[in-house]
């Protein structure tokens, strides 16, 4: 089929293979951009093919004129002060298309065309995700985060969870922002079952873009990444929406316009119960999981220049469990006689008290208040309330018995052919609840004057932490008199509050800096964070530039210092036995570090229509707070006890393999390192080792089609694969009559096995009603295969002493195959 023809070709392209593409004939297209009330030309407009750094900008006389290869194109039109505007265009073999713009100013509307706020500049590290490509990814959830997993850069590992790790990052290291305000992921999940739907709404967005390094001033507070969703703002328009449902989850979007546009409102419900996916998985029992979550949006015009906007979020996740068994059988088997096979398997049975009840509940208000108070001025303030209330309560006592199994006998459900070779008995009890309050108010201040677009703002945030803690592991085994045993591994009761507040402020100006408009853009700026808790003060200075080299080649760099304020994560670190929450705060704790350098390139292949993006960068990172990674559990030592650097390079290859489709194959090349200060160092843990994000190699891919003759169907593939992540393997401690008790080996000194994963969309387009004068209703029908080649990942590992004592690893699997069927329709 041509998807995979497609496919293979877009890895050949990517390695450098001369394929055989016709020549593509050009075109131009010419116009004048002005503005909507005056129609005074506008000079300095930036044109770019949307979702790339090809273009242009106009004139002094606002007039503009780009070439390119022949075919349909959606250029974008955007100018600080006014809103972007996007038009479809035919560019035709020599000739020259006409068409003029006007843009609006940020207060006036505009009919019959698509009207966004301005979109980040194509600068170093930044990289742009539609809610159309987010809908047309197969993955088990219609989920904003998990769909990120397919840019550059961000790191795979994990289908069922919505944490990302970017360029070497934690996944406590991303800011997240939607319409201007910061949200949060959920602060204490063990595994990606308990996280649900992400807050992320794609139904509801207008542009999902991620800076993946290299970020400006405007954002601080994390070291790795910054997310800036903006939700769409309806203007003139009338009652629109969709709803859809599928075999693990449903929801449905509302959005339209009222008092001639003044007031704009969209609203959105999610619900997922995926029981039948995460019963796909070795450990089987009683899933009950149950996401649930609701968004609002308002937007009303109170003047000419003043505009008052709201948000609101209230998301509840629930995750039950009663589990019953798990049989998981791993090693070789071997074909040859000369090797004998190595096949091993772990049963492991749950009384019928054992159960998990997990779940978290999340509130979010925050509301704006836009001014213009002149051509070149404007301000906004706002205000915002977030709450998460999380809970986890587990109750598990399970017997596991280790076999040797030979695989030629008998009914391995009967357990013929296997031999015990070892066993545990173990019993885990946790009852735990943190809640995290935050109120946050702020102003940015953006003025534009000749070639300079210069803002400023501030921030004050107030913090509430209440954490308890109840939670205890205990093993079971005999004495050498035979008699039984029972050894704590780890147990904790305690609970804490913590009071702290946060203050920032920015300052940063994009300068013009050549004669050609938009030729050589520079922007610097600095930010200041104070944080109460530890009474650290922050500065970190930024700068970034775009320079148009060709009409086909821009380049970008960026480089700044970025700073962590630890939170309550990091501050808490692991107690020592016998040791409460509040002491094991280290007040003494300062702010991560990062120095960034980001540099690369954007080229049009104009003879195939594609697009090549290359980035390099470089990390060195001080004041590290060293941390495990246990499943999805980020477990941090409390010191700044490390320090590290990272290094990589990212590849893209974009464009419409096929006309009217766009796909893309990411490559990402990355080494982190890390290493631990003499103070903290033992025989185990000295030396430069990987740090917990460690993925060498990566390969995303995501590729569209259509079936032959009938455009009304398409085809959807997203792949995904990505080199071993790190672990520390423990080694056997004290031993206790016929017990062993586990402690840390030698640091990151194994790998996981390699993430593989290709997942299959097939999609059916109706129109089911022609409305005249409305917007037609349209269904549409998917059915997908995820994880097409039925390759259960590897997430962790459970260890299990054998007779001999020697410690065998389990492994954790994540999801099989499974079969999704979804319909949406859409108004």
């Amino acid at each position: 089929m041509r998807t995979l023809r497609l496919l293979g070709a877009g890895l050949l392209l990517l390695a450098g293979w001369p394929a055989g593409v016709a020549a593509q004939n050009w075109g131009t297209v010419a116009g004048r951009v002005s503005e909507v009330a005056s129609g005074a030309a506008l000079p300095g407009v930036t044109v770019l093919v949307d979702g790339t750094n090809f273009g242009t900008a106009t004139n002094v006389e606002g007039a503009y004129e780009l070439r390119l290869p022949v075919g349909r194109y959606a250029l974008r039109f955007s100018a600080i002060g006014f809103r972007a505007r996007v038009d479809s265009v035919v560019v035709r073999r020599d000739q020259t298309t006409r068409l003029d713009v006007a843009l609006a100013d940020v207060v006036v509307e505009l009919e019959g065309v698509t009207v966004e706020d301005a979109g980040a500049p194509r600068e170093a590290g930044v990289y742009d995700l539609s809610p159309e490509q987010v809908q047309n990814i197969p993955a088990p959830f219609r989920d904003g985060f998990r769909a990120l997993k397919v840019l550059p850069g961000v790191a795979t590992n994990n289908e069922l969870s919505n944490q990302y790790s970017v360029r070497g990052g934690g996944f406590n290291e991303n800011l997240i922002f939607i319409n201007g305000f910061e949200v949060y992921l959920p602060f204490r999940p063990r595994q990606g079952e308990q996280e649900g739907l992400g807050l992320l709404n794609p139904e509801l967005a207008d542009r999902i873009t991620l800076y993946t390094g290299g970020f400006p001033a405007r954002y601080g507070g994390k070291l790795s990444s910054a997310l800036e969703v903006t939700y769409h703002r309806p203007e003139r328009e009338p009652l629109s929406g969709a709803a859809y449902a599928s075999t693990l989850d449903a929801g449905a979007t509302a959005r339209a316009s009222a008092l001639d546009g003044r007031l704009g409102w969209s609203f959105g419900v999610r619900k997922a119960r995926a029981r039948r996916f995460f019963e796909t998985q070795e450990l089987e029992g009683n899933y009950q999981p149950d996401y649930t979550d609701l968004q609002g949006y308002l937007a009303y015009r109170l003047a000419p220049g003043h505009e008052w906007e709201a948000l609101g979020m209230w998301a509840d996740h629930d995750f039950l469990l009663d589990p019953r068994s798990r049989k998981t059988y791993f090693g070789t088997v071997s074909a040859d006689p000369t090797q004998p096979s190595n096949l091993q398997a772990i049963w492991v049975s749950f009384d019928e008290a054992s159960e998990e009840r997990d779940g978290y509940a999340t509130r979010f208000f925050g509301t704006r208040l836009k001014n213009r108070l002149s051509p070149s001025l404007r301000i906004e303030h706002d205000v915002a309330y977030f709450e998460t209330d999380e809970r986890e309560y587990l109750r598990l006592r399970g017997s596991s018995i280790l076999y040797q199994v030979d695989p030629g006998s008998g009914d391995p459900d009967a357990g013929t052919g296997h031999i015990e070779t070892g066993g545990a008995v173990q019993e885990d009890l946790a009852d735990n609840r943190v809640r995290v309050k935050t109120w946050t108010g702020q102003g940015r201040w953006r003025l534009t004057r000749n070639r300079h677009a210069a803002e400023a703002g501030w921030l004050v945030r107030a913090l509430t932490f209440s954490d308890r803690l109840q939670e205890q592991t205990t093993l079971r085994g005999r004495s050498t008199d035979g008699d039984v045993i029972r050894i704590v591994a780890d147990s904790l009761y305690d609970s804490a509050a913590l009071d702290a507040t946060q203050a920032g402020f920015y300052v940063q100006d994009a300068v013009d800096l050549l004669p050609t408009r938009d030729r050589l853009v520079v922007t610097g700026g600095v930010r200041a964070d104070y944080f109460s808790f530890n009474g650290e003060w922050t500065v970190s200075p930024r700068l970034s530039a775009r320079y148009r080299l060709t009409t086909r080649t821009t380049l970008n760099g960026a480089a700044g210092v970025y700073h962590q304020a630890p939170t309550y994560r990091e501050l808490r670190g692991q107690p020592e036995p016998g040791e409460g929450i509040l002491g094991a705060l280290n007040r003494g704790l300062k702010a991560q570090r990062s120095v960034q350098f980001v540099g690369g390139l954007e080229h049009l292949l104009a003879r195939r229509r594609l697009y090549l993006r290359a980035e390099a960068y470089y990390k060195r990172l001080t004041n590290l707070i060293s941390y495990d990674i246990e499943n999805v559990r980020v477990l941090y030592s409390g010191e700044n006890d490390a320090e590290g650097y990272v290094y990589g390079l990212d590849l893209q290859l974009r464009g419409e393999f096929v006309p009217g489709l766009e796909s893309w194959v990411n490559y990402g090349f990355m080494v982190a390192r890390e290493r631990l200060l003499p103070a903290f160092q033992t025989p185990l843990s000295d030396g430069v080792v990987p740090r917990p994000t460690d993925q060498r190699h990566t390969l995303s891919v995501f590729v569209q089609d259509y079936v032959p003759n009938d455009d009304t169907w398409k085809i959807h593939l997203r792949g995904l694969l990505g080199t071993g992540l790190p672990y520390t393997p423990p080694i056997p401690g004290r031993r206790i009559g016929t017990l062993v008790v586990q402690v840390p080996g030698e640091r990151f000194s194994a790998r996981y096995p390699l993430y593989r994963r290709l997942d299959l969309g097939v999609t059916k387009n109706l129109i089911v009603d022609e409305r005249e004068g409305r917007r037609p209703i349209r269904l549409r029908l998917t059915a997908e295969i995820l994880n097409v080649f039925d390759m259960t990942n590897t997430i962790a590992y459970a260890w299990v002493p054998r007779a001999d004592g020697v410690w065998q690893r389990i492994p954790t699997r994540l999801t099989p195959r499974t079969i999704n069927v979804r319909a949406r329709v859409e108004f």
